[in-house]
Formats: structure tokens, C-alpha cells, sequence
């Protein structure tokens, strides 16, 4: 249930980021997004495990580091970045804890005056345990807004999978919800 609500959610954050290109020419006076930044973000993480008879599930906080590059190209900006986050969600019965979560990142959206709409996606990989490790995927979107030509304040939604985990049959989900400032160079 939690699965396809998050997935509707992605789903909604892109056809909203769709709809709004098609409607409405990007403004004249609208900031420019070229260039390098660096930031950190924090927020929510939900780190939810399905084995063979059942799953386990449970949230704490997540946060991190950010870097990357925008190209601005008129109404549309793309880009590339990496992210780190760092946290501490233990599942009940100690059966695993997600402790370091990574992120290569592609992302590409629309421009609204000084803000960015965007949809993102990419590689992640999961450290379990500060031992584990395992590579997923991950989807997602978010809104970031310049408050000024070096400064952006924004916030992201990502949804990860990771599926037969190290080699077992454990398939696991994290989701994001975070806040982010980043400084624009």
C-alpha cells in the first residue's frame, strides 16, 4: 500500500512538472541555474524490508551532503549530481539498519520565475550495517527555488529499491522526504 502511494506520488510530481510546461511559457526575467553547487539537506527516511513471510518497517532522520551541476537551456534546466545521506533507521528485532545511502543523480526540469521543477532519477547504493552493501535504483521529485543568484532552498521526494539485497531474498524500499539549501558557484 505505502509502495503505490509513493509511486503515485512520483507519478504526480511528473505529470505536474509536464502540465506546467505545456501551460505556461517560462518567464523572461527568470533566474539562471548554470553552474556548480554544493549543499546538504535533511528530512524523513523510511526504510521498509520485505522478506519471504513478511516485512518490517521504520523511519528516522536522514541527512547529508549534496554537489552538482545544473545547465540552464532557456525554459528547461538539466543536470547531474551526487549526494550522501547518513542515518541510523533500525528495523524492530534488529534485523538490519540502514546507515549510509548513495546517489548518482540525472534531473531535468522546468523553470517558474526563480524556481525549478524537476524530476530526477538514478543509481543508489545502500550501506547496511556500516558492512553491507547492495546497488539500487531510485525516482523521484522535487522543487528548488534560487532566494538569491547564489543561494536555493528546495525540497525533494526519492523513492529507492533495492531488490535481493547482498544476495538474499530480502527487497527492500527507502523513502526521502527532505529539505536542502545549497550554495550556487
Amino acid at each position: 500500500m505505502r509502495r503505490a502511494i509513493l509511486i503515485n506520488t512520483s507519478i504526480l510530481l511528473t505529470a505536474a512538472a509536464i502540465t506546467i510546461t505545456t501551460a505556461a511559457p517560462a518567464l523572461a526575467q527568470s533566474a539562471d541555474w548554470t553552474g556548480a553547487y554544493i549543499g546538504g539537506e535533511v528530512g524523513l527516511g523510511t526504510f521498509d524490508v520485505n522478506v519471504p513471510g513478511g516485512s518490517v518497517d521504520n523511519s528516522d532522520i536522514i541527512g547529508g551532503l549534496v554537489a552538482g551541476y545544473d545547465l540552464d537551456l532557456g525554459a528547461w534546466v538539466i543536470g547531474a549530481g551526487i549526494d550522501v545521506d547518513f542515518s541510523n533507521i533500525d528495523l524492530p528485532g534488529s534485523i538490519a539498519s540502514l546507515d549510509q545511502l548513495y546517489r548518482l543523480k540525472l534531473r531535468g526540469g522546468y523553470k517558474i520565475g526563480n524556481g525549478l521543477l524537476y524530476a530526477t532519477g538514478g543509481y543508489a547504493n545502500a550501506v547496511l550495517g556500516h558492512a553491507r552493501d547492495d546497488d539500487g535504483y531510485f525516482i523521484g521529485g522535487g522543487y528548488e527555488y534560487l532566494t538569491q543568484s547564489n543561494f536555493s532552498i528546495g525540497g525533494e521526494v526519492l523513492y529507492h529499491q533495492f531488490d535481493n539485497f547482498s544476495g538474499t531474498s530480502a527487497n527492500f524500499n527507502v523513502v526521502t522526504y527532505q529539505i536542502r539549501g545549497t550554495f550556487r558557484f
